[in-house]
């Protein structure tokens, strides 16, 4: 079995034991077990075999005698008897949004629905509505969340998990003899949210071989096309994936060609013709039939008059004017970041303690850490009551005083914004803490208006240096709160607030369009992974990819900035 089909298990176990009303701590136990599956950049049978299954996250003794069982058997006798208890297709019912365990086992016993076509229908029909707790608004919320589900079953993929399989495919290409050099095209190059296939590029004057190889890779499954210069393929777990090889020099053109987007590439063969060229995968080529043959892409852009453009920002929403005037912005770059500002231990949910969160950063080259557990009302992560706020304070010193100025450490929460847009703390806790996260995680259905003046509450309280994921997306899972996006960017360009680029691959929240328009605006963005463990530190690539397709430079995103320049901007909120 694959990492993503032992998730997928795993998942379905979580969705039985909320059908079930089982305590939300194992629940949440199975659902990070699948995350850390999907997320692991190892195949789970390598582990297995080496006796090292309880080094992935989330995964204790009894989770890990269940992925045996899985590997070894196919099987797994604790699911089958959940299954039992349940008619098959009422777990998908939970997928809705609006929909929990409760009411999907009442739609189950009153209405006999066990899956969403009948689901959709007696919404469509007006029966769900005639239900206790039920009415007309929540038939209407279900019917909308049926359409939402629909529309992010698109069949992509998250690059959260794109991103580590194209890594090792990489790997293994570059290793290959006469192989110069190998990337990743497409939009996982660009870096957008999801992607359809894992496209790949080498450079090489015998492709015999290299195609060879790459057909017979461990990974592959089956091979639905193989030829002299492109072969297709279907991976394990589902995922398909193209190799095009070309003469090294011709990898220049093929490569732009081959990242996009389709309407960059457009632009940039109207330009070409400007110039009396054309534009191919294989070549420029002049009026008189003479090909112009490029080894790299930055020849390519130079030939027709532009800076080279980044792969993030070949999405045709300017870059090529800017560009031709040589005012293309200088992008934020890993190596920029110098905090994280919105990260968790196991005060709260996290799965590791200050001090290990502490020794990571470190080792990440980090200067400056805010432990930011979850607050109080947000009961399923264990968040920290008042007494507790004060009791973390004591060890945050601790751990200070025994790692010295290696790293700065910041005490701070990830406050919930309530119902009604109240903080989860009153002033004088928020006022103790050196940083506040404020978010939103729960009741993200609410109407337009009503969830907008909710989130700018926060974004003006005086308290809140941080608005973290601001619309609550998780990636192909839930789509964005219906705010009103336009007076959250306003509001923060006017109260001086940061707002976050979550960087988890399961949220990217900002996303890249609504970065820019922060950046249009105004607004600083802080660029944080939401660390629940020292491996998701890693997550700082995706976000680094987003505010890139936002245009964004380290001079607008304050963990950017050097420890001094964040603490000073951050004493200032405090007095202002």
């Amino acid at each position: 079995m694959t990492n993503q089909e032992l998730a997928a298990v795993f998942d379905m176990i979580a969705d039985l034991l909320e059908l079930k009303g089982e305590s939300v701590f194992r629940i949440n136990a199975y659902r990070r077990a699948a995350q850390s599956l999907n997320d692991l950049g190892r195949d789970v049978n390598t582990l297995h075999r080496e006796g090292r299954l309880r080094e992935i996250t989330g995964v204790g003794e009894a989770i890990a005698e269940k992925i045996a069982e899985l590997l070894t058997t196919g099987q797994l006798g604790y699911l089958e008897k959940l299954k039992a208890e349940f008619p098959a297709g009422l777990a998908d019912v939970l997928k809705v949004d609006g929909v929990g365990p409760k009411k999907a086992v009442l739609f189950w016993k009153e209405l006999g629905i066990t899956s969403l076509t009948e689901l959709k229908a007696a919404g469509e029909a007006g029966r769900l509505a005639s239900l206790p707790g039920m009415g007309a608004k929540s038939q209407s919320r279900i019917l909308a969340g049926i359409e939402s589900l629909g529309r992010r079953a698109t069949g992509r993929t998250s690059i959260g998990r794109a991103w580590p399989i194209a890594r090792e495919l990489l790997v293994r290409l570059r290793a290959l003899p006469g192989v110069e050099a190998a990337e990743v095209a497409g939009s996982l190059r660009r870096w957008r949210p999801t992607i359809g296939d894992i496209d790949l590029l080498a450079a090489s004057s015998d492709p015999a071989p290299v195609m060879q190889a790459f057909v017979t890779m461990p990974e592959v499954v089956r091979v639905s096309g193989k030829g002299e210069t492109k072969s297709s393929v279907e991976l394990a777990g589902g995922l398909k994936a193209q190799l095009w090889v070309y003469p090294p020099e011709r990898f220049g053109t093929a490569l732009q060609y081959a990242t996009g987007s389709k309407e960059h590439s457009v632009r940039l063969r109207e330009l070409a013709l400007k110039k009396g060229l054309s534009l191919s995968d294989q070549a420029l080529t002049r009026k008189d039939g003479k090909e112009i043959l490029y080894a790299t892409e930055e020849e390519v852009y130079l030939k027709l008059g532009l800076s080279y453009v980044p792969p993030e920002l070949r999405e045709d929403r300017g870059e090529i004017q800017a560009a031709l005037e040589d005012r293309l912005p200088v992008l934020v770059e890993q190596g920029d970041i110098n905090a994280e500002l919105h990260a968790h231990s196991t005060w709260s949910d996290g799965a590791r303690s200050i001090q290990e969160m502490a020794e990571a950063a470190i080792r990440r080259g980090l200067g400056l850490l805010a432990i930011t557990d979850h607050s109080q009302s947000l009961g399923v992560t264990g968040g920290l009551t008042t007494a507790r706020i004060r009791e973390q304070r004591k060890e945050i010193d601790r751990v200070q005083k025994k790692i010295g100025s290696k790293l700065k450490l910041l005490q701070g929460a990830e406050v919930e914004i309530r119902a009604d847009g109240a903080l989860d703390y009153d002033d004088q806790v928020l006022a103790e803490l050196d940083i506040v996260v404020a978010s939103l995680h729960s009741t993200l259905r609410q109407e337009r208006g009503r969830i907008t003046e909710r989130l700018l509450k926060a974004v003006r309280n005086p308290h809140v240096d941080i608005i973290g994921h601001p619309t609550g997306q998780l990636v192909g899972e839930r789509d964005p709160a219906d705010l009103d996006m336009e007076a959250i960017l306003a509001g923060a360009a006017e109260s001086g607030v940061a707002l976050e680029i979550n960087a988890n691959p399961a949220r990217l929240d900002l996303n890249d369009t609504y970065a820019r328009r922060a950046l249009d605006l105004g607004c600083l963005l802080a660029i944080n992974t939401d660390a629940h463990h020292p491996d998701h530190f890693e997550f700082i690539e995706y976000g680094i990819a987003t505010a890139r397709r936002g245009w964004a430079t380290p001079d607008r995103i304050i963990n950017a900035w050097s420890p001094a320049e964040l603490g000073k901007w951050l004493s200032k909120r405090s007095s202002d």
